[in-house]
């Protein structure tokens, strides 16, 4: 799927942000390498601890369908009421969940910046010395 439209999925996503502590909204996009797209938004509890990302939102809905192979997700957030997004990198808790099923080589990271500006990253820029299984 074309950059653009992914980041267009993530910004749909966003949308459905629950955000009432933090008023941070942020949406994924998360492509399969079958080109299948799952949306995840970030959901907050008045427990912090309780709360889920939206990258981890993405992933845990597409592995509970039984997916397991992944090319790319689309990250946008920002401000509730502001449309133009600020560059939102995944939390490291995202970052070693996306470890556990992506190759950190071929895995991309699409992140929407100031202006609409696409930044392209692999896992392993962002996440460079993840805590693997043995």
């Amino acid at each position: 799927m074309d950059d653009k439209e992914l980041i267009r999925l993530a910004h749909q996503a966003r949308e459905r942000a629950y955000a009432p502590y933090s008023n941070f909204l942020v949406g994924a996009a998360l492509e399969t390498q079958d080109g299948k797209v799952y949306l995840g938004c970030n959901i907050e509890n008045a427990s912090y601890g309780a709360s889920n990302c939206a990258e981890r939102t993405a992933f845990f809905k597409a592995v509970s369908e039984g997916e397991r192979h992944f090319a790319k997700i689309a990250i946008v957030g920002g401000a509730r009421g502001d449309e133009a997004c600020s560059t939102c990198a995944p939390c490291g808790i995202c970052r070693q969940v996306m470890s556990e099923f992506c190759d950190g080589k071929t895995f991309i990271i699409l992140l929407e910046g100031e202006g609409g500006e696409i930044k392209r990253f692999t896992l392993d820029e962002l996440l460079p010395f993840a805590f693997e299984k043995v």
